[in-house]
């Protein structure tokens, strides 16, 4: 059985997807980054081979993601794609007329505008945390309410109302103001979602037309709350679909665009990269002003890739070399008392 596999690695939650030709998926799981990606993807890759199904080999991977580059050299992919593209692919398997499609994640949130099966438009808001998933988990959190239960209380409120949504800031004082004044948490988790829809529309589909229908995918869709206030705010003119696997729509698109890539010899490195040992580290370039932030990705000791040079000045055998100047600076800096490494480098 020929299988493709998709992995979406972000700030928040890293997703794999496991397909097969038909683009069925057989098996997908939805991990927090924790802030270590590589961690993230090894264990990401146990969970897949747990569930791999008998006879099954793997004919190509896919990533995307803001970490897709990283992922990419770990898990051994043959293509590399944006997320855009990776969730309107997705979207138009699961909902081939599909117009629009908001999607949601943990730091930030995409409008897709899509006609006649491809991308037209689309924006991104990565500034602002308003309205992205881990706000609305700060906020549960600050409510002692758990976010599974979110969305729900929301549905339970009689009324909403009036929270400030075009910054967290402001958001969450005015839901603080809000207690204070009596209103019950229902009303307040209802205002909020109804607050955060008007942030997305307002920050994304401004001069846009939204045409249905309309996916809502990403994590928070899984947010009954955030659904309705959607629903509401076009006054339930406009079809709205949250598809079933919402959570790791870029997955699947990712290992959609890996099975319509056809490689003939999958660069996949096997799950046998989990015993692995993968260090990441990053330095800024000073030698022009352009400033860039090097990512370098270390087996061993060993520079296995980086990437953000723009030059293409920085080579794994420059970038060596660098790393073993930085290590060398901070040994010696360490022989003096009361220093260490990493006393040092957080002082610089």
């Amino acid at each position: 059985m020929d299988l493709f596999l998709g992995v979406d690695v972000g700030s928040v939650t890293t997703k794999f997807v496991l397909m097969d030709r038909e683009k069925r998926i057989l098996a997908s799981c939805y991990l927090r980054t924790s802030g270590d990606p590589i961690a993230a993807l090894k264990e990401g890759l146990r969970y897949i081979e747990h569930h791999m199904p008998q006879g099954g080999v793997i004919r190509g991977v896919g990533t995307t993601g803001s970490a897709r580059h990283l992922a990419g050299v770990i898990v051994g992919a043959d293509i590399v794609k944006n997320e855009i593209t990776a969730h309107a692919v997705a979207a138009i398997t699961r909902v081939p007329d599909v117009r629009t499609v908001f999607e949601i994640g943990g730091q930030d949130s995409k409008l897709i505008i899509i006609r006649n099966g491809v991308v037209e438009d689309f924006a991104m808001n990565t500034v602002c945390a308003a309205g992205t998933g881990s706000f609305l988990e700060h906020q549960a959190v600050r409510l002692n309410v758990p976010i599974e239960e979110f969305g729900k209380l929301a549905l339970q409120a009689r009324q909403s109302v009036r929270i400030a949504g075009r910054c967290t800031v402001f958001a969450e004082s005015d839901m603080i103001h809000k207690q204070q004044l009596g209103f019950g948490k229902a009303e307040i988790v209802k205002g909020l979602c109804e607050a955060l829809v008007r942030n997305f529309i307002n920050n994304l589909a401004s001069g846009r037309e939204i045409e249905d229908p309309i996916v809502f995918q990403g994590g928070v869709a899984a947010n009954q709350g955030m659904v309705q206030a959607f629903r509401d705010f076009f006054g339930g003119k406009k079809r709205i679909i949250v598809p079933p696997e919402h959570g790791v729509m870029g997955a699947w698109g990712a290992a959609i665009l890996a099975m319509e890539y056809a490689p003939q010899e999958t660069a996949f490195q096997g799950f046998s990269v989990v015993e692995r040992n993968f260090k990441s580290r990053s330095f800024i370039c000073t030698d022009c002003p352009n400033a860039c932030e090097i990512v370098v990705l270390k087996e061993d000791d060993r520079v296995k890739a980086l990437w953000g040079s723009r030059c293409g000045k920085w080579t794994p055998e420059t970038a060596t070399v660098r790393c073993e100047e930085e290590d060398e600076t901070l040994s010696s800096l360490s022989s003096y008392p009361g220093c260490s490494p990493e006393r040092c480098a957080m002082h610089g």
